[in-house]
C-alpha cells in the first residue's frame, strides 16, 4: 500500500511515513440555511434522493416544526474548510408523539469508515431522547444490505413490521412525498 502524503485528503489518512493520523472531530449541529444546498449535495452523493421527493422542501418542513430537525455533522480544520467546516454528514430527525423516526442518514463517501455514521446517528437519538421518544425507528430500502448492517452493528433490529404505503393525488402547488 502506497502511503497518502501527508495534506493530501482528509485528516484520518495515512501520513507521508505510513501512519495513521487521528480522525479529525465531528461537531454535530442543529441545520442552518446555509447547510441545505450542502446537505442536498451530500444526499445526492450518497444515493437518498428519489425523484418524487423535494430534498429541500424535506429539509424547510423538518425545520420548521418543534417535533423535528435537521442534524448536520461538520469537520473543522479540514483541507478547504471555512467557517463552519465542511458538511460531511447529516440526517433528518422527528417525533411523532410515539417514536422518534431517523431519515436521510448519511456521510459523504469520502469521509466514510471513520465513525462519522455512528456519531449522527448517536447524536440524532440523543435530540430524539430529549424529545421524549422512548424508541428510534427507520426504514432501509431492502436492496441496501451496507446500510442494514450498519444499523445492526449499532443495536438496530427488525421490528417484524411492513410498512404500507400510499401516495395522495398531488393537488395544485401540493407535495408529492414519499
Amino acid at each position: 500500500m502506497t502511503p497518502t502524503p501527508a495534506g493530501s485528503g482528509p485528516s484520518g489518512t495515512r501520513d507521508g511515513v505510513g501512519l495513521r493520523l487521528p480522525a479529525p472531530a465531528l461537531r454535530v449541529v442543529e441545520a442552518t440555511d446555509d447547510d441545505a444546498a450542502p446537505l442536498v449535495a451530500l444526499w445526492t452523493a450518497c444515493g437518498l434522493t428519489r425523484p418524487w421527493n423535494d430534498p429541500e422542501r424535506d429539509i424547510a418542513d423538518a425545520r420548521s416544526t418543534p417535533t423535528s430537525t435537521v442534524l448536520v455533522g461538520h469537520v473543522d480544520g479540514a483541507a478547504g474548510a471555512a467557517g463552519a467546516g465542511i458538511l460531511v454528514s447529516g440526517a433528518v430527525v422527528g417525533y411523532d408523539g410515539h417514536r422518534g423516526w431517523l431519515y436521510y442518514v448519511a456521510v459523504d463517501p469520502a469521509w466514510q469508515g471513520r465513525g462519522f455514521g455512528r456519531e449522527t446517528v448517536v447524536a440524532a437519538e440523543a435530540w430524539l431522547a430529549a424529545q421524549g421518544a422512548p424508541k428510534v425507528q427507520l426504514m432501509v430500502r431492502r436492496t441496501n444490505a451496507d446500510a442494514v448492517g450498519f444499523y445492526q452493528a449499532l443495536g438496530y433490529t427488525d421490528q417484524e413490521t411492513i410498512v404500507l404505503g400510499r401516495r395522495f393525488p398531488v393537488a395544485q402547488g401540493g407535495p408529492d412525498v414519499g
